[in-house]
């Protein structure tokens, strides 16, 4: 009965009558009921282009960037006529609200509503309703339009929707099969979710690693809206999901924020109420992490939410679930189309005052730290540099010579000397509450348990001493760096080795064919120190290259490198350049497994890295074919996160420790490390976990959940003692900040390089239970164990998560080039 209800009202909607007799129903123009059959990318923006022709008075389509794989990204701005006139004057209206731009701003009574559309891609209901919605609002709903400007993004993942959508259409039964062990309600790997390079984009919009996210921010910072919607969807099993969130929230969000989305909850529940629709709220979505969908909305002043429907991808067209309910693409659809349609709602009746608060969030003078200043490695500045710059956030340099406050590599209060080389971000600015959280020391968590990592300080990641400063620092808008790089003929040239950029410049010589070493020792040369892992290019080794220097010099000047020239091979303190200790590099050749037993996201992660930020080539083996793979043919085969239980029978077992022996390495991240821990013939063993206490049996049901927070460790900052004399450590100090991901935590190897360890068990950010830190005393972080010839690498902390720890990079790079280095040619 209730299915019946959703087609006749899709069909009284599209026999609505309209201003324009040419404007077509999504059904009308697809040439099926919407919700029969799931549309193609391209069909749903076809629709977007139909409804902008046809009302061009009051809707504008705009392609604002393009995927991967080129399918287009687009944003569809709906209004009344004369709001779509002044569309201009109502945007730069609402950013002198901010402060971003300078003038006196215009009381204002317009909304404006973002909403946004399939993130996921195989949450494929949310396009879908992006048709109804917009056609709704340009019909029964058009009086809304007069006081507010309705933002769609029809769809943020073109690339991860066509995956699942063309996935399910040649897959699926027809009619579609109800039973949810049915093919078509089970995906294979990678499944729909992400994007093209397997990113989670609803977890990049801080982080801004794809160009999905990179362009759409862009326009989204032109904007700035007053409320913005993600649309998602859940397991089949969970009924509807919307605002207000749960706890815990960020403390920077208002009292207004959070009054405003239950105002906004209240009015959906009257339109499901009516229907007899299930719903629930203040669950489970939180509103901490920054780089949801909801949450940087929230930061950025708006009132940012999340509405999940339940479907998610294994629903397809229709599904029975556990409750015995025929869960179609129909009903799924109609509720986010209501939601959507009840947040204009409310928006409209509330413009006013959406403004007036909107324009309060911007006063920053009560933040408790007004500067943060940080110091390190240029290339390393200039890499945090980039990502403010994503985000228009303001930066300067020091102008004075000391900071005080609380100091981040020691956890406490501290100082440190300054230059004008050192970067400093105010709070006194437009976005000063991002900054806040961007670079807090320690976000204060009201509830441990969250929906998310809790620890993403900036300076840790990026690898730089920081102070948080509660009174003003000095600053000035012009540094004083000045690097310049002369290639003149010399004996040879030297490259520090100390960031990602390095690593990129080493790429980059490899695969222009330069023949390039690196020193196992420090040494002195010419009056220069040169430290491990230094790169060394000299004329000798490279004769082979045509217009040597000029090849070098174009290089050195696309990787932006300052290069040290010298003039002899001895050295004036050893090692000389001819050494043993100064070995030639190899030039690798890396494989990556993919495939069932992989995550798909760690995947991801290293396939990104190395096409995206190394630019070094890789091949994919796909675990199902490991045991048909000619290994030799590979220096290295790194294993991403996963579980490879059915992958690692015992002749592919075997035959990956005999490819290790005969000179191979392995490197195993994350949960990889399983495969080894605790085996005949590794070091490599698990921590034992802590036993339940006897008293622990009687701790009622309810609280369960909360009980097992003392054990888990949800994204939390802790400091690594490093071996930097090891190969892997090379380019780092002797102390590292991990984010660790979670609880599983290995014993010291007792044969073997323990690279990286925890000793003192100190959280410096995030939550961590007490169960949980107690085995971190003395636990391994980067470890490398010999077996013949090769190597097993263990990463036990993900360097490469969601791209955005940026210091932990240069560990998988030494690991490729440096560490047991055995130079030969496949």
């Amino acid at each position: 009965m209730r299915n019946i209800f959703f087609i006749l009202l899709i069909a009284i909607s599209s026999l609505t009558i309209v201003n324009s007799q040419n404007l077509k129903s999504p059904s009308e123009f697809l040439g099926y009921n919407i919700g029969e059959q799931f549309s193609r990318h391209h069909q749903v923006i076809d629709y977007f282009e139909h409804v902008a022709h046809e009302m061009h008075k009051n809707v504008i389509l705009e392609k604002y960037g393009e995927t991967n794989e080129r399918r287009s990204l687009n944003l569809a701005y709906i209004s009344s006529e004369e709001n779509l006139r002044n569309l201009e004057t109502i945007r730069e209206n609402n950013l002198k609200q901010t402060g971003i731009l300078e003038g006196t701003s215009e009381s204002s009574d317009i909304a404006i509503v973002w909403l946004s559309y399939n993130v996921h891609g195989n949450e494929a209901s949310s396009s879908e309703a992006s048709m109804l919605t917009v056609f709704k609002l340009l019909t029964e709903y058009k009086n809304l339009l007069d006081n507010t400007v309705v933002i769609i993004d029809p769809c943020i993942n073109p690339d991860g929707r066509d995956r699942y959508v063309n996935w399910y259409n040649e897959t699926a039964s027809k009619p579609y099969d109800l039973d949810s062990q049915a093919s078509e309600h089970n995906e294979p790997w990678p499944g729909g979710r992400a994007n093209h390079y397997l990113f989670d984009l609803n977890r990049d919009w801080v982080w801004a690693t794809q160009v999905e996210t990179q362009n759409r921010l862009k326009v989204y910072n032109k904007w700035l809206p007053h409320i913005h919607v993600d649309f998602h969807e859940q397991g089949m099993n969970e009924p509807y999901y919307f605002a207000p969130a749960a706890k815990p929230y960020h403390e920077i969000i208002t009292d207004w924020q959070t009054d405003f989305q239950t105002q906004i909850g209240k009015n959906h529940a009257k339109y499901f109420d009516a229907e007899g629709w299930l719903f629930f709220t203040r669950e489970r979505f939180d509103l901490f992490y920054p780089s949801y969908g909801d949450t940087y909305p929230t930061y950025m002043g708006a009132i940012g939410m999340t509405y999940e429907q339940g479907g998610h991808g294994r629903a397809g067209l229709g599904v029975l679930n556990d409750e015995g309910h025929v869960l179609t693409l129909v009903e799924r659809l109609t509720h986010h189309t209501t939601t959507g349609i009840s947040t204009v709602e409310i928006a409209s009746k509330n413009a006013k005052q959406l403004n007036v608060e909107f324009k309060k969030f911007f006063d920053n003078s009560k933040l408790k730290y007004k500067s943060y200043v940080l110091k390190g490695e240029n290339d390393k500045i200039e890499s945090l540099k980039s990502l403010l710059n994503k985000h228009e956030i303001d930066f300067e340099y020091a102008s004075g010579t000391k900071a005080s406050g609380y100091q981040y590599s020691k956890g406490k209060q501290g100082s440190m000397s300054l230059t004008s080389e050192d970067l400093v971000v105010h709070t006194n600015q437009p976005k000063g509450k991002m900054v806040k959280v961007l670079f807090e020391p320690n976000a204060t968590l009201t509830d441990s348990l969250t929906y998310d990592i809790t620890a993403w300080s900036l300076p840790y990641a990026y690898g730089l001493d920081a102070i948080a400063s509660k009174t003003k620092v000095a600053s000035q808008s012009i540094s004083s760096d000045q690097r310049q790089s002369k290639i003149s003929n010399a004996y040879g040239y030297v490259s520090k080795w100390n960031s990602l950029k390095d690593a990129q410049f080493l790429s980059s010589l490899l695969k222009n064919n330069f023949r390039v070493r690196f020193t196992e020792r420090s040494f002195t040369s010419n009056g220069n120190k040169f430290k491990r892992g230094s790169l060394i290019i000299t004329k000798g080794d490279n004769k082979h290259i045509d217009n040597f220097l000029d090849a070098l010099r174009y290089l050195t000047e696309k990787h932006n490198q300052l290069l040290t020239p010298i003039y002899t091979g001895f050295s004036q303190t050893t090692p000389d350049i001819g050494s043993p200790d100064i070995k030639l590099i190899n030039k690798q050749k890396v494989a990556v497994l993919s495939g069932e037993g992989t995550s798909s996201l760690s995947y991801g992660e290293i396939w990104n890295f190395f096409e995206n930020q190394l630019n070094y080539p890789l091949t994919s083996i796909n675990t199902a074919n490991l045991g048909t793979t000619n290994l030799a043919k590979y220096n290295v085969i790194i294993m991403p996160n996963g579980y490879y239980g059915d992958v690692l029978n015992e002749d592919n077992s075997k035959k990956i420790e005999d490819w290790v022996r005969s000179g191979g390495k392995i490197i195993a991240i994350d949960g990889a490390l399983r495969s080894f821990a605790g085996k005949e013939g590794f070091g490599l063993k698990l921590k034992a976990t802590n036993t339940m206490e006897s008293s622990d049996n009687l701790i009622p049901y309810a609280e369960r959940e909360r009980l097992y927070t003392n054990s888990m460790i949800t994204g939390a900052i802790f400091n690594v003692k490093l071996d930097n004399t090891h190969p892997m450590a090379y380019g780092y100090d002797k102390e590292y900040f991990t984010l660790k991901l979670g609880s599983s935590s290995y014993n010291l190897l007792d044969r073997g390089y323990n690279i990286g360890h925890i000793k003192d068990t100190k959280v410096y950010s995030g939550f961590a239970g007490k169960n949980a830190i107690e085995k971190l005393s003395n636990s391994l972080v980067f470890g490398e164990e010999r077996k013949g010839r090769g190597s097993f690498i263990y990463m036990v902390d993900n360097p490469l998560f969601r791209s955005f720890w940026e210091n932990g990079k240069l560990f998988l790079v030494n690991s490729l080039f440096f560490v047991n280095n055995n130079v030969f040619e496949l």
